[in-house]
């Protein structure tokens, strides 16, 4: 049996902000509908994920916005990662070094927090 992770929900205030600032570092736009007055659903993918995030209104998310801050997601270069965040003006902390990879984070407008990370070479140590 496999299990696949294929949608986060993160908690916004504005969506249409939400959607720009996404939008603005590379995600891409997959559903934008206003179901009803009340429900409105976004999806969004990274680039090159099969994961993708949704935030609107009316989704019954329990967390409020800002405190979304558990979802990490692999970059194959953090140096690089964070040199596009910076070149969209996007306020990003890094590069830290550990010795289970290197880590980039930024918070989107609400001040979600994402985690990049840049896995160790595994087998450069074999």
């Amino acid at each position: 049996m496999t299990w696949k992770i294929e949608l986060i929900f993160v908690p916004v205030t504005d969506v249409d902000r939400s959607k720009a600032f996404y939008e603005k570092i590379g995600f891409n736009p997959d559903h934008d509908q206003q179901v009803s007055e009340e429900l409105r659903f976004v999806q969004m993918t990274p680039p090159g994920s099969a994961c993708s995030t949704a935030f609107g209104t009316g989704l019954g998310i329990a967390l409020e916005p800002g405190q979304q801050n558990t979802i990490q997601v692999v970059v194959p270069d953090a140096d690089e990662a964070l040199t596009h965040l910076k070149s969209l003006c996007v306020e990003a902390q890094g590069v830290d070094e550990a010795g289970w990879g290197r880590f980039v984070t930024f918070d989107d407008p609400d001040g979600n927090t994402w985690t990049l990370q840049q896995l160790p070479d595994y087998a450069a140590g074999a």
